[in-house]
């Protein structure tokens, strides 16, 4: 989203000193019907039926939380849906849906990591948690990592963003917050961080240069 050129102005004024960035579509590719189709082979479901009946379980929000133990999601779940695995197999097809290319490029977060205080900020869960942190280098350049799944609570929660602005030693108006998600970005802007909606690579960074976070690319 393109910032208003009145809103540029005002905020090439300010000191930003973090950039708080959302992971699922805007750091890690996510395939969710990759993923699912592990378990929709095993039932009469469509891999998009799958992830709609595991997304609203009654107990998709303790999960998140952190209010359940990996264990016991794997137990639920496959009781949920019938179908018989070990944790090691759940955990594998669950992790099915992180997509192994990063989506933005190495060089460019660390150079944000020497001029500003990095975060993420995600609802996510323990399983995604380990094989995030395992597999993707990206995540040295982040000092702070905020998942919903340590702190209790979840986007769009005002206590989510206030975890991140405290982890970061800020104040809302010197933060920045990426995402793909347009409640979550509004979320952050209610309390007054600056929000950016991450459409792509490209996008993200014409808009850094517009707010003055990094220097215009000569034409």
């Amino acid at each position: 989203m393109e910032p208003k050129k009145s809103e540029t102005n005002k905020l090439e004024h300010r000191k930003f000193r973090a950039i708080i960035f959302d992971i699922g579509r805007v750091l890690v590719r996510l395939d969710v019907a990759g993923a699912m189709g592990g378990l929709a082979g095993m039932i009469s479901l469509t891999p998009q039926e799958t992830w709609a009946a595991i997304e609203h379980d009654p107990r998709w929000r303790d999960w998140q939380e952190g209010r359940m133990s990996p264990r016991d999601w794997q137990l639920h779940i496959c009781r949920r849906l019938g179908v018989n695995l070990t944790f090691e197999q759940f955990s594998e097809i669950w992790n099915r849906v992180l997509d192994p290319t990063p989506v933005l490029d190495g060089a460019f977060l660390e150079s944000l990591s020497k001029r500003y205080c990095l975060a993420v900020l995600s609802n996510t869960d323990p399983i995604h948690v380990a094989e995030l942190e395992k597999h993707f280098d990206f995540f040295r350049f982040f000092n702070h990592r905020i998942y919903s799944c340590v702190v209790g609570a979840s986007k769009p929660s005002p206590l989510i963003f206030r975890a991140a602005l405290q982890a970061c030693k800020t104040t809302a108006d010197n933060a920045i917050y990426v995402d793909d998600i347009p409640a979550y970005v509004e979320a952050a802007r209610q309390l007054g961080m600056t929000g950016i909606v991450f459409q792509s690579p490209e996008q993200l960074v014409a808009d850094f240069e517009d707010f003055a976070l990094i220097p215009r690319s000569p034409l």
